[in-house]
């Protein structure tokens, strides 16, 4: 089965990773400008994601394999990958595993290091999400925000809602696969993956995940790495500071 994807412009192979929860379609706005530079913008929708295939297995291993099938499908090579907090997981693996095919790497606000699981809240709330009784995005939004009180985050986790059929609301992410499998979401890059090529490490300035205690490990598996600071932004960095995040990531890729 092959990844789902909305492929903009064209030009030189840009694939572009979604975060845990997230669908290519985040990043559509972003993805147009980056096509004005003679990029061909692939917005992939990773494995239990999206309008991508959903699977009972679920770790960076299979995800990056099913990005690999991508690339064969579509005859890529040479390629620019950027992928966000899982996304750049999956990005990180898929360079380290498939160095020929990457051209250069950027990694989004995550580090190579293992995280400890922290979306039970979310996982939680989703859970309650009951479409036999909810039958509006507003009704969705109140059942969330007992469990989620930053709007924003709300807004995000609500993109996943979509029309099943008329009046029935559902879920586009594979919630019962994801909720038994998050833990695999925070497993690091294996120990002795390295990939020697440029790589851009963007970071929200008002984000922990990752510190100055990450940078040695960076350094370690990426030698040929930079660690850029976006200000006023969090996790989301792409999404609250996008004119900041655009001009670096575009210094970089050209």
């Amino acid at each position: 089965m092959i990844l789902h994807s909305n492929i903009i412009g064209e030009g030189k192979p840009f694939l572009i990773l979604h975060g845990f929860l997230g669908m290519g379609d985040n990043w559509k706005t972003l993805a147009r400008q980056f096509s004005q530079s003679n990029f061909e913008v692939h917005l992939v929708d990773q494995r239990n994601h999206g309008r991508s295939f959903h699977d009972e297995n679920f770790d960076y291993e299979l995800m990056a394999e099913d990005l690999l099938q991508y690339c064969n499908t579509h005859n890529l090579a040479d390629i620019t990958l950027l992928g966000h907090s899982m996304g750049g997981k999956t990005a990180m693996l898929f360079a380290t595993t498939y160095p020929d095919l990457v051209s250069k790497l950027l990694v989004a606000d995550i580090s190579p290091r293992y995280y400890p699981v922290h979306h039970d809240a979310i996982l939680n709330g989703l859970s309650q999400l009951d479409f036999s009784k909810i039958k509006t995005r507003g009704e969705a939004d109140q059942v969330l925000s007992d469990f989620v009180p930053e709007i924003g985050t709300r807004m995000f986790l609500l993109k996943n809602l979509y029309w099943v059929e008329k009046g029935q609301l559902g879920l586009r992410i594979n919630l019962p696969v994801l909720k038994e499998n998050v833990s695999e979401v925070g497993e690091a890059l294996p120990m002795h993956a390295t990939f020697n090529k440029d790589t851009l490490f963007l970071r929200g300035d008002r984000s922990e995940y990752i510190g100055p205690q990450d940078e040695a490990i960076i350094r370690r598996h990426f030698p040929q790495s930079e660690i850029v600071t976006i200000n006023d932004a969090g996790h989301w960095l792409h999404a609250e500071n996008p004119k900041d995040f655009y001009e670096e990531v575009i210094n970089f890729i050209q």
